[in-house]
């Protein structure tokens, strides 16, 4: 379990409360607007009325004692990069903020962020590439263009087992799991059929990975 610190409660930073507490995490929840405090105290450990920006009002949150601070500012980026500043100054130890843009990812970066996230961009990228392939169910990319797919079986390949595709060797993926339902398997024995009702876990790049499947 770790301590979390989320500054601002937009629509990103209210998922990310709520998420992080059915994981059982301890956050403490801060915007400007009321309502928004209001509207997550049912799923947070605490929540505070202030304004990030002033340091009178940061200093008494001791962010020195959280595992992490989310700046999820969405709507103005000035008081997300104050805000920042002022986390790193008051000694916070990790600090991940939201950025936008390009540009407001670097000012993000030399103020203090760890970390930097693009929800809108990391989303779009997600959906392109899962809706751009019959057989991608879902996709988390591991960076330098590799990433971890969920990928239906192709109906030309029930019956056969991994040793008779020999993916790795033709296509430059790798299977290391298959799910059925709730299960997932990691123990795979690659001479077993593949079923119509089984998934792929697989690693590959997104190029490999459109090739093997189309």
């Amino acid at each position: 379990m770790k301590t979390i610190l989320i500054i601002g409660l937009g629509r990103f930073g209210r998922h990310c409360a709520r998420k992080l507490n059915e994981m059982g995490h301890q956050v403490m929840a801060v915007d400007v607007r009321e309502d928004r405090v209001d509207t997550v105290l049912p799923y947070v450990t605490d929540g505070l009325i202030g304004n990030s920006t002033r340091a009178d009002f940061m200093k008494t949150l001791g962010v020195r004692n959280y595992d992490v601070c989310i700046v999820a500012i969405g709507d103005d980026f000035q008081s997300s990069l104050e805000t920042t500043a002022l986390l790193k100054d008051l000694g916070a130890q990790y600090v991940v903020a939201r950025a936008a843009r390009d540009v407001h990812a670097r000012f993000l970066a030399r103020n203090g962020a760890d970390e930097v996230i693009y929800p809108e961009r990391q989303l779009a990228e997600w959906t392109a590439i899962r809706y751009s392939s019959n057989h991608i169910l879902d996709y988390t990319p591991l960076g330098k263009g590799i990433a971890v797919y969920e990928m239906s079986i192709p109906d030309n390949w029930t019956g056969k087992s991994l040793a008779s595709l020999d993916l790795r060797r033709k296509h430059k993926i790798n299977v290391f799991a298959i799910k059925q339902g709730d299960l997932l398997i990691t123990d795979i024995n690659p001479d077993a059929p593949l079923r119509g009702n089984q998934t792929l876990m697989v690693i590959g790049t997104n190029k490999d990975i459109d090739k093997c499947f189309q």
